[in-house]
């Protein structure tokens, strides 16, 4: 020390330092904390990364919901009904927040007159709010624009029955008092009921059914529509076995008098007209609940994005496990061993890293896709060339480590190639191996959603989807039902983000020296 320091210094009080006995024993304290490994510590900086972490939980729930949705729903990817197609998302008490299954239609008089008689019978509408109404003074067309239920807008329809459906049904109503078949109405014979085949028009005719306001209905002085009558026979016309439908407000008379009639004799059994609600539910056990909707097919999208997530999950982390162990091997070879096998191996990668990704995708839908299937093809598509990249990390990592004071000694020592290979250089080379082996995942999620949205290929049968699928189908109805589109276009998005930032955290956690930097 010399004597500006010491002058600096000499004001500092006895009172601060601590007299040491000269006579005691001085040791090293023991260490009390547990060493930190390589691994340990990784995670330790990974975790003081916020967002690395928030989308780390964002990828498990994504997986959960992939996982655990198909096998707690009521439906699957097979489950289609045409009657329930395009509904809108409904989510039972959270309705006030908009996820009512209903949307905004603009209708002319028929219109109005068709969704507002649905479910005459149960005092009920199709109609929640009729929001505006106006009237075009050159046309003298009526428009409203109304608020419908697309659930409660299906109403009734007519199903053909064999005897026993038609017995079996009979039966079910009896047991529950739940009423299903409801009585034709008195129209149901006329040219006007064949022509539009719909069990919902109650009402009687207006006679301009050639006009702008198309089959609007027959209203009376009050504006409201005439319904015509349930339609009638003798109770010596009617069948014992109808006689236990008395549901609709069958009074049981006596002989000759009216009674309703519920079914029409026809080539293959009955025809009858059900409440569509209640008929789904006899047939299926539970009535028809749709969170995020359904599509032009009737498919309940949250387990079809459910399906189609699983699949695509399946798809990247089995593109990304193969890719793992050939690039592994391959970089390893060509890393360790370097000159003439570096060399050759190097211009194969180059001829294979050469050839377009798309170009490879279509060729083996082409030609592999009738023998092995489509996802088998996309299957080899992916691993053909998917394993070069991580075949140049490898290498390059083994470049830098294999000549290394602790992996000459190991080779004094009698090491093998093998042993230096995968027990020395290898594990020191994980980081960032780890890192991009787990980016390919989403990278083929977004490819295969490319291709499928392109039709260059086709996941799609009758029990398999895929995101791609699904956003592809929804582009046709991007302007009228967006959320076909939408739920599938936020879970990719959502995905590549969060592995996006899951990847860059993987990056600084393995290599601190890389933090902020792209590789």
């Amino acid at each position: 020390m010399n004597n500006d320091q010491f002058e600096k210094y000499s004001d500092i009080p006895a009172s601060l330092f601590e007299q040491i006995d000269p006579t005691a024993r001085i040791t090293d304290k023991k260490l009390s904390t547990k060493p930190v490994g390589y691994f340990r510590d990784a995670l330790r900086r990974f975790r003081r990364n916020k967002s690395s972490v928030a989308a780390a939980v964002i990828i498990l729930l994504l997986l959960l919901y992939a996982i655990i949705v198909p096998f707690v729903s009521n439906y699957d990817v097979t489950f289609r009904d045409g009657y329930y197609k395009l509904l809108l998302p409904r989510i039972e008490g959270l309705e006030w927040l908009g996820v009512d299954g209903c949307r905004e239609q603009l209708e002319t008089q028929a219109g109005y007159d068709y969704y507002n008689s649905i479910g005459y019978e149960l005092n009920e509408s199709a109609v929640k709010e009729v929001r505006e109404h106006t009237r075009d003074e050159n046309t003298g067309v009526d428009y409203y624009r109304l608020y419908v239920d697309t659930y409660d807008k299906v109403g009734f329809i007519y199903a053909d029955l064999n005897e026993t459906e038609y017995l079996a049904l009979q039966a079910y109503q009896n047991e529950t008092g739940i009423q299903v078949i409801y009585p034709l109405p008195a129209n149901y014979k006329t040219s006007f009921v064949a022509v539009t085949s719909s069990a919902n028009l109650w009402y009687e005719l207006a006679d301009n059914t050639a006009s702008t306001q198309g089959l609007s209905a027959h209203h009376d002085e009050e504006g409201n529509p005439v319904y015509v009558p349930a339609y009638h026979t003798s109770k010596n016309e009617h069948r014992a076995k109808y006689d236990s439908l008395r549901l609709a407000g069958d009074d049981g008379g006596e002989d000759g008098k009216a009674w309703f009639t519920y079914a029409a004799k026809n080539q293959s059994g009955y025809r009858v007209r059900v409440l569509y609600r209640e008929y789904y539910h006899y047939k299926n056990g539970f009535y028809p609940n749709h969170p995020l909707g359904t599509n032009q097919h009737g498919q309940d999208l949250l387990v079809c994005l459910a399906s189609g997530a699983r699949l695509s999950f399946i798809l990247a982390i089995s593109v990304s496990v193969i890719n793992f162990f050939i690039g592994v091997f391959f970089g390893s070879v060509s890393g360790y061993y370097g000159g003439w096998v570096d060399l050759i191996l190097e211009r194969f990668t180059d001829i294979l890293s050469g050839i377009p990704f798309i170009v490879v995708a279509t060729l083996f839908q082409l030609h592999l896709a009738d023998q092995m299937g489509a996802l088998a093809s996309l299957l080899f598509a992916f691993v053909l060339t998917g394993w070069i990249g991580i075949a140049y990390r490898v290498r390059t990592q083994f470049y830098r480590f294999k000549n290394h004071e602790y992996i000459l000694a190991a080779r004094t020592l009698g090491a093998s190639d093998a042993r230096l290979m995968f027990r020395h250089i290898l594990p020191n080379s994980l980081g960032t191996i780890i890192t991009g082996t787990i980016l390919i995942i989403p990278g083929v999620i977004f490819s295969e959603s490319m291709l499928s949205y392109l039709g260059i290929i086709n996941l799609e049968t009758s029990g398999m989807t895929s995101i791609g699928t699904m956003l592809s189908n929804g582009q046709a109805y991007l302007s009228s039902y967006p959320h076909i589109l939408l739920f599938p276009a936020v879970f990719i998005s959502l995905l590549e983000i969060s592995f996006n930032l899951f990847g860059n955290g993987l990056r600084d956690a393995f290599n601190p020296s890389l933090r902020g930097v792209d590789e």
